[in-house]
């Protein structure tokens, strides 16, 4: 994860968090299944270290990840509707 680039990071970030809503969603009707409930903290390791890296690497994703001492960083990125259209 360490060299994926900002954009690759952000796509993982995205993917693993839907696979934990899903996964969250089955375990509500499945709560024993051990195949599920390994996937789900598979998932979740993978989006937390994913969250880590781009975090430390880019710039916070919610206020929670904001991590300063000398001055504020949230919202010092352009938002994404302020970046342009790349399609």
């Amino acid at each position: 994860m360490e060299n994926m680039c900002k954009e690759e990071l952000m796509k993982l970030i995205q993917t693993t968090n839907f696979a934990l809503i899903e996964l969250a969603l089955y375990l509500d009707t499945h709560p024993e299944c051990p195949c599920g409930l390994k996937a789900y903290h598979d998932y979740h390791h993978t989006f937390l270290e994913a969250v880590s890296v781009y975090q430390k690497r880019f710039e916070p994703l919610t206020i929670y990840g904001v991590h300063s001492d000398e001055y504020w960083t949230w919202g010092n990125e352009p938002w994404p509707w302020q970046k342009g259209c790349d399609c």
